[in-house]
C-alpha cells in the first residue's frame, strides 16, 4: 500500500507524459463513468507510451502524491493540487 495519500506535493509541476496520465486518470469523471483508477496497460492503449515511459510516469506521480499504487499494477487518482479552487 503506497502512503503517499498524506503527503501531496503542491509543487510539483508534471511532465507532458504525466500530464497524460492524469488526464486519462480523470476521463469520466464530469459523467456517470467510472474514472479515477487504472493499470499501465490501459495507459499505453490509449497513449503512444511504452512500457518504460508510462512505468516512469506513475512513479513520478506517485511520489509526488497525486496518484497511489492500490495493488500491485493497479493505481488510484488521489489529487491534482493545481484544481483548488476551481469549482
Amino acid at each position: 500500500m503506497d502512503d503517499s495519500r498524506d503527503m501531496v506535493n503542491e509543487t510539483y509541476s508534471p511532465s507532458s507524459e504525466e500530464n497524460q496520465i492524469l488526464a486519462l486518470l480523470q476521463d469520466g469523471r464530469d459523467s456517470d463513468e467510472p474514472w479515477g483508477r487504472a493499470n499501465p496497460l490501459y495507459f499505453r492503449e490509449r497513449s503512444s507510451f511504452d512500457k518504460g515511459q508510462v512505468e516512469y510516469a506513475l512513479s513520478n506521480l506517485r511520489k509526488a502524491g497525486w496518484i497511489t499504487r492500490l495493488n500491485s499494477g493497479l493505481y488510484e487518482f488521489v489529487e491534482d493540487p493545481r484544481e483548488d479552487g476551481e469549482d
